[in-house]
This record gives C-alpha cells, sequence and structure tokens, in this order.
C-alpha cells in the first residue's frame, strides 16, 4: 500500500461520501484532486463508473418518487450531447482536460455561491438544453450534475421526487457516456484495475454519507465543499 494509493483511496471515500449526502457531486469532489494522482481521462473514467453504480443504488430505493415524464426531455437531450463530450476526452490533451475541469469547478462555485437559480422555466427548450449540456460536460469532464440540478431547482417538484428523478436521469446519462467510452476505448485494463483497488473506499463513503443524511447540517457543509471546489478549480485552470 503506497501513498499515493492512501491519497487516492482518501479522495475517493470522500466524493462518494459526498454523493451518499447529497445525491450527486462525486466528480465534482473527486476531480478537484484526482488529476494530481492519475491521468485526467482515467479518473474521469473511473468516477463515471462509480456514479453509475451509485445511481443505481439509490434510484431502487427511490422508484415509486420518479417522475418518469418530467425528465424525458433531460434523457433526449443527454443522449443527443454525450457523443460530443466523449470525442472531447478521447480527443483532447490531458492539459486541456484540467483545466476544462477547474472551469466546471469555479463555475459550480459561481452558482452555488450567488445562487443563480431562476424561480421557473417554462418550455420543452430547457430541459432540452439542459439534457444536452449535462451530456456534453458529462462525457468530456465528467461533471454532468450543474446544469440538470440547476433544472431541476426551477421545476415544482418535491424534495423527494428531486432526488429520485435527478438519480433516474444520472442513471440513463451515466450508462449512456459509458457505451460511449467504451466505443471509444477509453474502458481500459488499467481503468478496470482502479475501479476493482478502489471499490471499498468508494462503496464505504457512500454509505457512510447516506446514512448521516439526517444528521448533517447540509447547508454548511455544501458551503465548505464549494470553497474547496473554488480553490481546486483555480489551481487546475492556473497549472493545466
Amino acid at each position: 500500500m503506497t501513498l499515493a494509493w492512501v491519497a487516492t483511496a482518501a479522495v475517493i471515500g470522500a466524493a462518494s461520501f459526498v454523493m451518499g449526502l447529497a445525491g450527486f457531486g462525486i466528480a465534482l469532489v473527486a476531480l478537484a484532486f484526482l488529476p494530481y494522482l492519475m491521468a485526467p481521462a482515467d479518473a474521469i473514467v473511473l468516477l463515471t463508473i462509480y456514479a453509475t453504480a451509485f445511481s443505481l443504488a439509490m434510484l431502487v430505493q427511490l422508484r415509486r418518487d420518479v417522475e418518469p415524464r418530467a425528465i424525458v426531455d433531460l434523457l433526449i437531450g443527454s443522449v443527443a450531447g454525450t457523443p460530443l463530450g466523449v470525442w472531447g476526452l478521447a480527443a483532447l490533451p490531458a492539459s486541456a482536460l484540467n483545466r476544462l475541469i477547474g472551469l466546471m469547478l469555479v463555475v459550480a462555485w459561481v452558482l452555488e455561491a450567488r445562487g443563480l437559480y431562476p424561480r421557473k422555466l417554462h418550455g420543452r427548450r430547457w430541459g432540452l438544453g439542459a439534457g444536452v449540456l449535462s451530456g456534453v460536460i458529462g462525457g468530456a469532464v465528467g461533471t454532468p450534475g450543474p446544469p440538470v440540478v440547476l433544472y431541476t431547482a426551477t421545476q415544482s417538484w418535491s424534495a423527494r421526487a428531486v432526488k429520485a428523478n435527478l438519480q433516474a436521469f444520472f442513471v440513463v446519462n451515466q450508462a449512456a457516456i459509458l457505451a460511449g467510452y467504451w466505443w471509444a476505448g477509453l474502458l481500459t485494463p488499467e481503468v478496470r484495475a482502479l475501479t476493482v483497488a478502489f471499490a471499498l473506499p468508494a462503496v464505504a463513503g457512500a454509505v457512510a454519507g447516506a446514512l448521516l443524511f439526517e444528521r448533517v447540517d447540509q447547508r454548511r457543509f455544501r458551503r465548505h465543499v464549494f470553497l474547496l471546489l473554488l480553490v481546486s478549480g483555480l489551481v487546475l485552470l492556473v497549472r493545466g
């Protein structure tokens, strides 16, 4: 067991904890650090595998609260946008991917800090647009969450329906992205080995987050997490 393995396990465990607690965010948190520990493309594919598995597990628990008609446009847009994102991951150099990840982290912090959530969005174009953006950035840098999370904030869904619909969306979104990664040859033996090697800290983090959901001040927790994302994003933008 090397120091690099311990550091990687700690990052993945912490990011999985955030996902278990909030229902999303594993890639946003982990990609602030994993590009320093492994190739960015490997990190993105690895986290997509974990995100798919965790979303599916949460969806099984929340399946009765899913509203399929409410997320049809999101799903259509996501499938349409995914190929462009996968192409970007396969074609771009590591430094460009690092800067794209950094940009997404900074954008996520700005949206969170400024509360840039419109009260209501009407019309199918918004759902389709959010889905396309999620497919593109999810395929390219493994962070499909921000556009669809912002979209859900503008809908009159219950809190439980929001979490259920998000998991249903992420299962389809991540499955489409993984199919694209397989087609592009990004599901390499190295990635499969990493998936097995860090499965235990990933599962432990996700379970701990789910169990502590009711006990944690989520507003304060989110504030600290997003501040950390800002610092990490700025570093990635500068260093590439």
